[in-house]
């Protein structure tokens, strides 16, 4: 149709919504989406939406090609336009002289949204509507202000996945404007396409290198790999984590590498918890992204068929969180996982992981601590990994520089296969050298509960203490001291618990030690004794918190209290967040 004709059509179709005869259906469906949506035909008055994205896969892709455009198009009056998926402009190249400043009068330049729900029928915005190349020249635009112009763009696509990624347009004065435009549009985005292609096959080359080096460098680490059209896990990720897992597993990895994080703890659909922590190697592939996956908590995790011991040999207790952390080591030991104690200092965490090896590993347990580690000590750890069959525990390695972490990393990491190694540490909130290159190598970390959650052991830990303190002499507890002690929070916990009894024992070796013999920090602690149901209703708000990794409203949710009510429970019994 006609330029002059087509003006007469647009304005009655404007004034009446009636009649579009002889308008192509591709614009007069756009007319009447435009007005459904309240489109002012005129003027112009977009607001700046947002700044482009400009090291998005889309635009490092465009760049050359928009570059060559911009040469060929130096003497004509045609512009280049990239835009968004959601029809922001990214980029635009070519538009000199009037036809520049004609562009920046309607708003069409970078930061500002060309599609049809903010300017109606055009090339971007119908293109983004029907997914297909569109031509709108002159009066076929919905604004009047663009009649001036013709517009063809072509939506560009990702080879790989098939999502529609943007526009790239062309646009000039009418009398430029037609089938040539959009032939060069065509090509272009031709061109965009194969450059994401190309992109595609380097960053999978890439993230395939890196994943192989990390195999290499955390041998025995379960290792994932992640880019939009490429996942990667090796054999020992994909034996551990079921099938069933394996999706949520991979869209939190996903997360973690769209929003930055280095580390995070996610519960999986079947109540396993894993730590998906991010290594370095790629950090430079924008869309590319590799961690390694360490098990937090695996109780639900290759469960014994055989019922196992109650507690752990020479250690005592009764309650449930202290129940629940020995039978997690033992699980853990019966089929050889390296395996983490963490917890506060002084809960024993050595003494619980050592137990556990001495039930299941044959032969001696050797123990490298923060000392024993310093200066000749690494050649003395190394000649120990060297004999199969080893049985090593590294304890508060959480308190040893960066520099000596990464060195043990070294170490261990080849030896998975060759023996059993356990760990002890106060694990903090991740992103440190520990999480990041010494955690993973381990297939599970068990929390030895801090005394203060397990005060109701101290009837079994007391008397045994006393024993060990007195060498078997008849020395005991008072009711109404064992009373006083359980009022203590004990930070310190059963490490400070057995200095306070040496200091009881010096003064007295038999008989019974009653209120007034306890040290005063004992003795002037005011918080009451907790009855039976107060002891379960404060273990169940422990569990609950270190099972959702200490997330107040989940640990709510799960109970079905609160969150005013979890909080003040939490106050109540002291309990550590």
């Amino acid at each position: 149709m006609p330029q002059h004709d087509l003006i007469a059509v647009r304005h009655r179709f404007l004034t009446d919504a009636t009649g579009t005869d002889g308008v192509r259906e591709s614009i007069s469906n756009s007319w009447r989406r435009s007005m459904a949506m309240d489109i002012s035909a005129d003027p112009i008055d977009l607001q700046f939406v947002r700044e482009p994205e400009l090291d998005s896969p889309l635009v490092e892709a465009a760049r050359p090609i928009m570059q060559r455009l911009a040469d060929g198009l130096e003497s004509e009056p045609v512009s280049a336009i990239l835009t968004s998926d959601d029809g922001v402009v990214l980029s635009r190249a070519g538009a000199i002289g009037r036809l520049g400043r004609d562009l920046d009068t309607v708003r069409l330049a970078p930061g500002f949204s060309y599609a049809e729900n903010s300017v109606g029928t055009n090339g971007i915005g119908t293109t983004l509507e029907t997914r297909k190349p569109t031509l709108v020249v002159g009066a076929e635009h919905y604004r009047e202000s663009l009649v001036g112009l013709a517009c063809a763009g072509v939506p560009v696509v990702d080879p790989m996945s098939g999502r529609m990624l943007g526009v790239i347009d062309l646009t000039g004065r009418i009398e430029h404007g037609g089938a040539l435009m959009m032939t060069l549009a065509l090509s272009a985005a031709k061109q965009i396409e194969d450059r994401l292609l190309e992109m595609s096959g380097s960053i999978a080359s890439s993230l395939l290198h890196a994943y192989n080096i990390a195999c290499r460098r955390h041998a025995g680490t379960m290792v994932l790999a992640v880019s939009d059209d490429l996942v990667l896990m090796n054999q020992r990720l994909r034996r551990t984590v079921e099938s069933s897992d394996q999706a949520a597993m991979l869209e939190h990895a996903v997360d973690c590498a769209t929003t930055g994080k280095r580390s995070a703890a996610e519960e999986l659909p079947s109540g396993l918890t894993v730590r998906i922590t991010r290594v370095d190697t790629v950090e430079s592939l924008a869309s590319a992204a590799l961690f390694t996956v360490h098990i937090v908590d695996s109780a639900a995790l290759t469960p014994s068929s055989r019922r196992l011991p109650a507690s752990l040999p020479g250690l005592v207790g009764h309650g449930s969180v202290w129940r629940q952390a020995c039978t997690d080591l033992l699980r853990a030991l019966e089929t050889s996982q390296w395996a983490v104690a963490s917890g506060e200092k002084g809960t024993g965490r050595c003494s619980a992981l050592k137990a556990a090896a001495e039930t299941y590993r044959p032969g001696h347990v050797r123990v490298f601590g923060p000392e024993s580690l310093a200066g000749a000590g690494l050649a003395e750890l190394a000649d120990e990994l060297d004999h199969d069959g080893f049985n090593i525990i590294l304890r508060d390695i959480d308190t040893l520089d960066s520099a000596t972490v990464e060195q043990i990393a070294d170490l261990v990491s080849g030896c998975v296969d060759h023996g059993w190694l356990g760990m002890t540490a106060d694990l903090g909130d991740g992103d440190t050298t520990l999480d990041t290159v010494l955690l993973p190598i381990f297939v599970r970390t068990v929390t030895i509960p801090a005394l203060r959650y397990r005060i109701e052991d101290l009837q079994d830990l007391v008397p045994l203490l006393l024993r060990r303190i007195t060498r078997g002499d008849d020395l005991r507890m008072s009711p109404a001291a064992m009373r006083q002690l359980a009022k203590y929070g004990w930070p310190g916990n059963v490490a400070e618990l057995r200095n306070t009894l040496l200091t009881v024992v010096r003064k007295q070796r038999t008989g019974v030690v009653d209120i007034d013999q306890l040290p005063p920090v004992c003795r002037t602690f005011g918080r009451h004794t907790l009855s039976q149901i107060e002891a379960l209703e404060r273990d169940a708000i422990v569990r609950a918190l270190t099972e959702n990794d200490y997330n107040k409203r989940a640990a709510a949710e799960s109970l079905g209290l609160s969150r005013a009510t979890i909080y003040r429970k939490i106050k109540q019994f002291s309990i550590a967040t």
